[in-house]
């Protein structure tokens, strides 16, 4: 885009706003103009993540040249439909280009469209090293639009839905194969659109995340809770909220939020007037009252339990000790630490790339921490590489990465950073 010239604000799509697509009918229609088209397939999906429980998609927007642009909501189809199965089937024929996939993926797999060729422009901006890639950001810098995001964290889940939201939905995929196109050129001259194929095919590849263990331990303030039998409520507390959110597809959230549950767990009330003593100082809200026999109820089941039975303040996992312990508490792991990042952050730099896609954090702490056999003793970089592909590396990120931490790891004394001084504020006359 030309530096002078101003962004022009993209309201609608080319051919307008098309109608919402919630029959079978309407979907065969779709599914045929689609095939008539050519070229890769520009996806997006809504949710109503903080409204809902699930994380469904409530609605679909595909693209194709010269197959048009089709708004289809899913929900009337259910799930395991042959008609969404037919819709897969089309989308695999072709490259499906997604922004940011990681957060469309699996709500487009619940339905049964599973992409096996992708092109993320969200993950192939961070890997050209552009320095904005949000959706609207890169459609400024590289096409020359802009686009309204006002509506990104609507309630997809409402019926109808507003003409405008449809727009605004519309446009998400109105120019995302142009924007795929651009994104190609600029990996393809900077060599690294191998990089970005290795890096999509790897999203594709990778297994769904296994359930969480004990997932109430997240519950955010939990660094306020010191005794276990106020994690024994806390915990009672979002298995009760959590089935009634299941079973009536709300968010969490919106039922009793966790500043409540943590509250709760604080006091631990007994009384309907009790419970609202506690939770009126983080503002009480008159749907947490909606349920206050259960959430009593819970509270009651949690003061029952024998204290040999209270959770643990601490669970065993196989997480690293935090960062900052290192240097005073490990000087032989943080050693070869401090240079591992110095020498990674200087070859992201090099290659124009963010250090955190060059190779993740996790991976080089794991490495200082639990190098190869021999490793630390003589230059390994095979032993190196082996490591880094049992981690999830992938081959480009060996490739730049695995003889530097080989030699990282030989290191005895922690690299000494200097700290910027102070600037002193002049005196005052």
């Amino acid at each position: 885009m030309d530096e002078e010239a101003q962004p022009v604000p993209l309201l609608v799509p080319a051919h307008g706003t098309p109608p919402v697509v919630d029959t079978d009918a309407g979907l065969k229609a779709a599914i045929k103009e689609l095939a008539a088209g050519s070229g890769p397939f520009a996806v997006d999906a809504e949710r109503a993540s903080g409204f809902r429980y699930s994380a469904r998609a409530y609605l679909i927007q595909i693209k194709r040249k010269d197959g048009g642009l089709h708004l289809i909501d899913p929900i009337p189809f259910g799930l395991n439909n042959p008609l969404l199965a037919s819709l897969d089937e089309l989308l695999n024929s072709d490259e499906v280009i997604l922004h940011a996939s990681t957060q469309d993926l699996p709500c487009l797999r619940e339905v049964g469209i599973n992409p096996t060729k992708l092109f993320d422009t969200e993950l192939g901006g961070r890997i050209a090293g552009l320095p904005r890639v949000g959706l609207g950001l890169l459609l400024e810098s590289l096409m020359g639009v802009t686009i309204a995001k006002e509506h990104s964290a609507a309630d997809w889940s409402k019926r109808p839905l507003p003409q405008e939201w449809l727009t605004y939905a519309a446009l998400d995929v109105e120019l995302l194969v142009e924007l795929r196109d651009a994104m190609y050129e600029i990996l393809n001259t900077a060599g690294k659109l191998e990089w970005a194929e290795q890096e999509f095919a790897s999203i594709l590849k990778a297994p769904p995340p296994p359930p969480r263990i004990d997932p109430w331990r997240r519950t955010s303030g939990m660094h306020k809770i010191k005794r276990r039998d106020h994690l024994a409520i806390i915990r009672e507390l979002w298995v009760a909220r959590d089935e009634l959110a299941s079973a009536q597809d709300i968010a969490g959230g919106k039922l009793l939020n966790d500043s409540a549950i943590i509250e709760l767990s604080l006091a631990a009330p007994t009384t309907k007037k009790e419970l609202e003593k506690a939770l009126r100082p983080i503002g009480l809200r008159a749907r947490w009252l909606e349920n206050c026999t259960l959430w009593l109820g819970a509270i009651a089941r949690a003061v029952a339990i024998p204290e040999e039975e209270w959770p643990a303040l601490r669970t065993h996992t196989d997480s690293l000790p935090p960062i900052k312990l290192w240097r005073d508490r490990f000087p032989e792991k943080f050693a070869p630490l401090s240079h591992a990042r110095a020498l990674i952050e200087a070859i992201a730099t090099h290659n124009s790339i963010p250090v955190e896609n060059l190779l993740s954090p996790e991976s080089i702490r794991r490495i200082c921490w639990s190098p190869p056999p021999g490793a630390t003793t003589a230059r390994d970089e095979p032993a190196v590489r082996a490591a880094l592909a049992t981690l999830g590396a992938r081959p480009w990120q060996i490739d730049l990465v695995a003889g530097a931490l080989a030699g990282a790891l030989l290191e005895r004394e922690a690299l000494v950073i200097e700290e910027p001084e102070p600037e002193v504020a002049p005196e005052s006359e």
